[in-house]
């Protein structure tokens, strides 16, 4: 249960030494880590309950950290985050199998450049464990009904129960002294010189040593509103321009990912499947939860950043007529698909960094995590987090783990 915060008058602001804004899965994840490490810590969420944002929309799948550039944010804390959720949910009790990925290539240039590069990554990211098969492998002892020239095994892959694994991070944390405040959206921020961040509230003032910021689609209107206090103030932004780090103005895109269910046939999978990855996503892949229902998604319907610069305006609404797009993209792998057995279920928005009408901005379609702390923006106390997409759910105790080291660089963890 999440209470909210009282009101005060603006000279009555509370003093805190911790506000996360934002109780989806990273936020829950980031307010664990402060909290245990012994921090008061107050959680700001917008709506009426925990990871009712992206969060809730995904596929649920625990990644390997396969796909993602060497070094990267993504492949770093995705194969941290792995074995730490993993190890989670087995002392936790939250529901999770390790079911396996496969990996499959329909078409023979896919087996000649995509399955090597797929492994060439892994390896550099320090997974090991992947095997390739040959087609015939995959039918006669993995999966009867797929086709493919061949695949690659993922053993380490699996799946969770996301909102169980959600209300624990939340119940370590309070028992820790986290204070979760929903319907609190925030309205405002003032950085002052001597350090401090007030956060304001549905009217009331929170002084803050320390503010991480993890709003998910709306983190970059919540970044701005800091950068906006900051540079109001002459000093801050002479010293943050000498300094290099005068962030320039950051945006998220956004897009959709479509899910349909299966229903009127069996499911015939033992393992998950993708297809070899395409731009913005991994492709329409197959997916089982742990009641053994299958889903196959998502797509990557991207949103027009002219017509929807806030996300609550996008409509979530499966669109039925995307079906015969789904249907010949599983096909590709799942030719006994019978017709009339996709249903729409449910979409989800992945906050993206690049956009594909903006080729020539800073950030591509498949731009690394962003984790900014004070040697990127010159704050004292603020770690912003942007562009948190797939696998921030594998990553997200990781995360967690980096936050605390930012603020560790910064001092503000002494304080």
């Amino acid at each position: 249960m999440g209470t909210r915060i009282a009101s005060a008058t603006r000279s009555a602001a509370f003093n805190v030494e911790a506000c996360v804004i934002g109780a989806g899965v990273v936020g829950l994840a980031v307010a664990r880590a402060l909290s245990i490490a012994g921090k008061e810590v107050i959680v700001l969420e917008r709506d009426s309950s925990i990871g009712s944002g992206t969060s809730s929309r995904n596929s649920e799948v625990i990644h390997s950290g396969i796909y993602y550039p060497q070094n990267s944010l993504k492949a770093r804390l995705c194969v941290r985050g792995k074995k730490l959720i993993y190890e989670y949910c087995k002392d936790r009790a939250i529901p999770h199998e390790a079911l396996g990925k496969l990996i499959v290539a329909t078409n023979p240039r896919q087996v000649r450049e995509d399955l090597p590069q797929i492994i060439k990554k892994a390896v550099g990211n320090g997974v090991h464990d992947l095997i390739s098969l040959t087609g015939e492998d995959v039918n006669k002892y993995h999966e009867p009904q797929v086709s493919c020239e061949a695949a690659i095994f993922s053993p380490s892959t699996g799946i969770m129960d996301s909102h169980s694994y959600m209300v624990q991070l939340q119940a370590d944390a309070e028992e820790h002294g986290m204070i979760l405040s929903l319907n609190s959206p925030v309205n405002g921020a003032e950085i002052h010189k001597d350090g401090r961040i007030t956060i304001t509230s549905e009217g009331t003032d929170l002084l803050c040593n320390i503010v991480v910021n993890c709003a998910g689609l709306h983190a970059d209107s919540i970044l701005r509103m800091l950068l906006d206090s900051r540079d109001r103030d002459r000093d801050m932004m002479h010293q943050a321009t000498n300094q290099k780090q005068a962030l320039a103005p950051i945006h998220q895109y956004f897009a959709k990912g479509n899910y349909y269910r299966l229903e009127g046939q069996k499911c015939p999978f033992n393992h998950l499947v993708y297809p070899v990855p395409e731009g913005g996503g991994l492709g329409v892949h197959a997916t089982i939860d742990l009641g053994r229902n299958t889903r196959f998604g998502p797509d990557v319907e991207w949103i027009s950043p002219f017509d929807h610069r806030d996300p609550d305006t996008i409509d979530m609404d499966v669109d039925a007529s995307r079906s015969d797009s789904f249907y010949d993209e599983v096909r590709k792998y799942w030719p006994g698909l019978k017709d009339g057995c996709l249903k729409p279920d449910y979409a989800g928005i992945r906050p993206k960094l690049g956009h594909p009408s903006n080729a020539d901005g800073l950030y591509s379609v498949n731009a690394d995590f962003i984790i900014h702390g004070r040697k990127d923006h010159g704050i004292h106390g603020l770690v912003s987090l942007m562009g948190i997409e797939s696998p921030g759910l594998t990553a997200s105790m990781a995360i967690g783990e980096e936050v605390l080291g930012r603020l560790v660089d910064d001092g503000a963890m002494y304080e």
